[in-house]
C-alpha cells in the first residue's frame, strides 16, 4: 500500500517539477549561443523523489518507466520555453520505447496539445536496462524519425550507452558524459576519449554534446577539439519554467561574454 500512495503521489498534478538545462553552442568566438534546453524532472517536493536520482532508481526498480516517463514529457512539454529555433530534448528510457506501443502517439498529441512542432523534439534515450521489446524499441524509433524528431544515445561512455546501442539507435546525437568532460582540461585520457567519440559520433553523421561543463578551460578544450554542443553549470544550473523564460529573453547573444546563473536569473 505504501508503494502504491508513492507511485501516486508521483504520478498525481504537480508530482512532477519540470527543469531546464540550457544546451549551448559555442562558436569561434567566447560568447554561447543558446541551441536549446534539455527537459529534467523532479519528483514531489518535500519528498525523496524530489531528487532525481531517487526518483527514477525506485521507477525503474517499480518498472514504472513507462507511466513515469509520460508524467515527466508531459508536465516538460506543458511549461517548456517557447521559440522556433529552439529545442526540447526529454528523457526517455529505453525500456518504456521497447514496451509502450503507444508512447510516440502519446508524445505526438502532448507535442500538439502544447504548440510544438515535432522538428523542435529530441528524445534522450536513458538506458540502464535493454529494451524489454527490441523490434518494438526499433519500430518506435524508427516512427519518431519519420516524424522529425531526433535522437539523442544518453550518457555515453558509461553503463549500457554501449557501441550495440549505438548501432541499433543511430543517433543524431551523442551525449558524452559528464566523467569523461570533468578535467579534461588537464587529464590527456579525457580527452582521449573525447577525440574517439568525436571520430566515431562523424562516422554515424551526429554531433556531440557534451555535459558537465563548469569551466571556461573546459570551454577552450572542448572547442579545441571540436566540441560545439556543451551544457553544464558554466551555462546555468537547471532552471525553473519561469528562470527558463527569462532565460530564453535573454538569449546569449553573440556580442555577449559568458554569463553566469546569476546574471541570467537574478
Amino acid at each position: 500500500m505504501q508503494e502504491h500512495r508513492a507511485l501516486n503521489s508521483i504520478l498525481a498534478p504537480g508530482g512532477i517539477t519540470p527543469m531546464y538545462q540550457p544546451i549551448c553552442m559555442i562558436g569561434a568566438s567566447t560568447a554561447p549561443i543558446l541551441s536549446g534546453f534539455e527537459c529534467l524532472s523532479r519528483g514531489p517536493m518535500g519528498t525523496n523523489f524530489e531528487s532525481a536520482n531517487v526518483l527514477f532508481d525506485y521507477v525503474r526498480l517499480k518498472r514504472e518507466e513507462s507511466l513515469v516517463d509520460r508524467a515527466c514529457v508531459s508536465a516538460a512539454l506543458m511549461k517548456a520555453p517557447h521559440r522556433a529555433d529552439l529545442r526540447l530534448s526529454a528523457n526517455v528510457h529505453a525500456s518504456t520505447l521497447g514496451r509502450d506501443r503507444a508512447f510516440t502517439s502519446f508524445l505526438f498529441g502532448t507535442a500538439e496539445s502544447n504548440g510544438i512542432p515535432l522538428h523542435r523534439l529530441t528524445i534522450e534515450i536513458v538506458e540502464h536496462a535493454p529494451p524489454w521489446d527490441n523490434v518494438s524499441f526499433l519500430n518506435a524509433l524508427a516512427t519518431l524519425r519519420e516524424n522529425g524528431v531526433k535522437i539523442a544515445l544518453d550518457d555515453v561512455g558509461l553503463g549500457q550507452s554501449n557501441f550495440k546501442m549505438m548501432i541499433d539507435v543511430c543517433p543524431d546525437y551523442l551525449k558524452i558524459d559528464r566523467y569523461f568532460v570533468e578535467r579534461c582540461d588537464t587529464d590527456p585520457n579525457r580527452r582521449a576519449v573525447i577525440e574517439a567519440l568525436l571520430s566515431l559520433a562523424s562516422r554515424f553523421g551526429a554531433q556531440l554534446v557534451a555535459e558537465g561543463v563548469s569551466t571556461a578551460e573546459i570551454v577552450e578544450t572542448l572547442r579545441g577539439l571540436g566540441v560545439s554542443l556543451m551544457q553544464g553549470y558554466l551555462f546555468a544550473m537547471p532552471l525553473t519554467a519561469h528562470d527558463a523564460a527569462r532565460y530564453v529573453i535573454n538569449d546569449l547573444p553573440p556580442s555577449r561574454p559568458m554569463l553566469s546563473p546569476r546574471d541570467i536569473i537574478s
